[in-house]
């Protein structure tokens, strides 16, 4: 079987390449795939691109020129963003939600009138952009265009996005024009109290980091080779993740690095929770743990773990991992990851006080109707123990509204899901049969 679709992931350590063909019954298989480091190191991601192609090429002895592309990166620093709302338990956090699910690095939250020291530390961050929300549609707009005059006179010669109160639209729009900075505009991301609206802005936010992307070094000849946008591969994982959703059922995909830890979810939850819950969620929601990885950030999982002997393990730590030792303590890592992220992501179940008497809230993620819990990605798919870190996480309702013992546990061994959701952005019906195929041999496998 010949390669007709090829992929390109350039990750902040590993680059692979991906040939797919496409199938008469509709769907893509894997029929090679090819690895390399990612020479960022080297001033030319380029370089990790033509290795890695060739090692798909040694692997499958032919790719075709000319071939339909598709490109997925986290490399080059991602897309760094600071996130400005009217209030912190709704606008502004209804835009970290579409920023971090677009794949967005968030390096700031502000809520409220921007103060001098904020406007400091937003210069600081050295953001590629800026977003602005606040206020439900034709309610306060004082603050926010005030902000908006704030931010257009820092002068930081990036875009700044605004995706408010639609009534302030025009005066946000007015002061950043007369700054001389670019302006761009999504629909509101709250537009009604209770009322989520991310996917306009996550569309906006993956349109800037295509056009982010293409200036790291070496990024504007790989564009060369696709006619399609460059996707951030955490963007691409929950595009893939909610298509996985549409086909198998309410889903949460678990991401551990060397670095960091990403948890992707696709639910609504369940009828018994929804009623307690103080904010609106997302449907599909995405978080990033900076501190858990299981090599740059080894350290601080063993510390968060709480295991007397959690230092001493750490003397046995690689990189990439050749000896049982090693293996071992990745795997231990893995597992202690997977928990502290899936906690973090999930639901948390109080008790507040009120006139009439107690009552249990919940506040965060309900993932209790999750009916699929799956590995993907660096390190959780390469060691083995995966899906015993995974069901770790399944014990269903407590303190934390965390997936059922009845889910099932999905290794994506071969790393798909960064490049079926870069595939989903032209094919999303035959990546949706992808899915219905593995979910099918997944279940014969397991007698179901």
């Amino acid at each position: 079987m010949g390669i007709e679709i090829l992929t390109i992931e350039v990750g902040s350590t590993i680059t692979k390449a991906n040939g797919f063909a496409r199938l008469p019954e509709g769907g893509f298989e894997v029929v090679a795939q090819g690895f390399a480091p990612t020479s960022v190191a080297g001033g030319d991601v380029g370089i990790g691109v033509d290795a890695a192609l060739a090692d798909l090429s040694a692997r499958s002895r032919w790719v075709p020129d000319g071939i339909p592309t598709f490109v997925n990166s986290s490399a080059a620093g991602g897309l760094r963003m600071t996130v400005h709302g009217l209030t912190a338990s709704m606008t502004a956090r209804a835009a970290r939600e579409a920023a971090l699910g677009a794949g967005g690095i968030v390096r700031m939250v502000t809520a409220g009138e921007l103060d001098d020291f904020q406007l400091d530390e937003i210069r600081a961050a050295l953001p590629n952009l800026v977003l602005l929300a606040g206020g439900v549609d034709h309610g306060e707009r004082g603050i926010v265009v005030r902000n908006a005059e704030r931010l257009a006179g820092l002068g930081l010669g990036v875009p700044l996005l605004y995706a408010g109160n639609v009534a302030a639209r025009g005066a946000v729009v007015q002061a950043f024009r007369q700054s001389g900075a670019e302006i761009w505009v999504a629909d509101n991301v709250f537009p009604e109290v209770d009322v989520l609206n991310i996917e306009p802005l996550r569309r906006r936010v993956h349109e800037a980091f295509n056009r982010h992307i293409v200036h790291a070094p070496g990024m504007a000849r790989l564009a060369e080779r696709t006619s399609h946008p460059i996707l951030p591969t955490p963007g691409a994982v929950l595009q893939a993740a909610e298509l996985f959703a549409e086909v198998a059922g309410d889903c949460v995909v678990f991401d551990v690095g060397g670095a960091t830890t990403d948890v992707h979810s696709v639910t609504q939850g369940s009828a018994r929770w929804q009623s307690r819950l103080i904010e609106p969620e997302p449907v599909a929601k995405r978080t990033v743990e900076g501190d858990l990885g299981v090599f740059v950030n080894a350290g601080s999982v063993a510390a968060l773990s709480g295991e007397d002997d959690a230092g001493e393990r750490l003397r046995d730590l690689a990189a990439v991992p050749s000896t049982e030792a090693q293996r071992e303590l990745t795997r231990w890592l893995c597992g202690q990851a997977v928990v502290l992220a899936a906690r973090r992501h999930a639901g948390v179940v109080s008790d507040v006080y009120t006139p009439t008497g107690r009552r249990t809230v919940v506040k965060g993620k309900d993932l209790t109707a999750v009916q699929w819990v799956v590995a993907t990605g660096g390190a959780l798919t390469r060691v083995s123990g995966a899906a015993d870190c995974l069901r770790a996480v399944c014990t269903g309702a407590g303190r934390h509204l965390l997936p059922e013992p009845t889910a099932t546990i999905l290794v994506d061994d071969q790393y798909r899901f960064s490049a079926l959701g870069t595939l989903a952005q032209v094919f999303p019906d035959d990546v949706r049969a992808t899915f219905r195929r593995w979910v099918a041999k997944e279940g014969a496998s397991q007698g179901g």
